[in-house]
């Protein structure tokens, strides 16, 4: 069992920067590929950005490509979601997920074995 807590969401307007960090517990995290997801309301759960367990394989949705960066600290436990030039379509509830599967990274939610709660980001135009 892995255990997820997202945090650094909020309120921030159009332009502006956001970093979010989700951190592990419970099971060896290196062991894990990581993602970033989001769900807006009304809408279904979005693939943001996935990690490999040891940081060699990246992949960004097309719609944060540029602007987002995914990143880990696999001695912190944590994986971490730097979010700049942020549009009000990003607004959405933000998920952080772990992956135990064979692939190096995984893009479908489905995929994803263990989940955190989310953490708001709201974008003001």
């Amino acid at each position: 069992q892995v255990q997820l807590v997202e945090s650094g969401g909020g309120l921030v307007q159009a332009g502006g920067s956001l970093r979010l960090s989700c951190a592990a517990s419970g099971r060896t995290f290196s062991n894990y590929a990581m993602g970033w997801f989001r769900q807006a309301p009304g809408k279904e759960r979005e693939f943001v950005a996935a990690i490999s367990r040891n940081s060699g394989s990246i992949y960004y949705a097309d719609s944060v490509k540029g602007r987002f960066t995914i990143s880990r600290d696999n001695a912190k436990n944590t994986v971490y979601l730097q979010m700049n030039s942020l549009k009000p379509e990003d607004t959405a509830l933000y998920y952080c997920a772990a992956y135990r599967g064979s692939l190096a990274v995984a893009t479908l939610y489905y995929e994803y074995n263990y989940w955190g709660q989310g953490t708001q980001v709201t974008v003001s135009s």
